[in-house]
């Protein structure tokens, strides 16, 4: 049953990678945009996806298995923060759904190493999906004065004038 899990792993793998490049594709245009504080968010994140592939590329190599660098989604280009944050949230929420299914089939694979990295990688997805939430909440609440005052800095940095 390791190709099961295998195949499980390599699924998490390209959605992880996609995340990644669209995540980083955020902070880059959120970063352009003056929104410095909601720009670190989406690059932290797309760090700790980094991570949940290594995650991933270790277990599968561990199995026996190849390590497939593909990516499941192409790139979307948002320009907006409210829908950035959106589609960052409808990520997070569809990766906690397939990683829930996918630690109950290695569950009834007996394979408890996998299911174990799949319930971890689910609480960090929800932890995503909320902090993308509080920040939806807060534009929604301030509106545009939210995003404002993102891009002024409380003190400028060396060499800044």
């Amino acid at each position: 049953m390791k190709e099961k899990s295998i195949k499980l792993l390599n699924q998490a793998l390209a959605d992880e990678l996609s995340a990644v490049h669209q995540y980083m594709y955020f902070h880059f245009r959120l970063d352009d945009l003056g929104y410095e504080p909601l720009a670190g968010l989406l690059k932290r994140v797309a760090i700790e996806e980094m991570q949940h592939a290594e995650t991933l590329a270790e277990r599968i190599l561990f199995l026996g298995g190849e390590v497939e660098m593909v990516v499941s989604d192409p790139v979307q280009k948002i320009h907006d923060a409210k829908e950035m944050l959106q589609r960052a949230k409808a990520m997070e929420d569809e990766s906690a759904q397939f990683y829930n299914r996918a630690a109950q089939e290695c569950a009834a694979n007996a394979d408890s190493a996998s299911k174990k990295i799949f319930e971890d990688l689910v609480a960090s997805e929800e932890r995503h999906w909320d902090d993308f939430d509080r920040q939806a909440g807060f534009i929604e609440r301030f509106g545009e004065r939210y995003l404002a005052l993102q891009s002024f800095r409380a003190e400028p940095e060396a060499g800044e004038s």
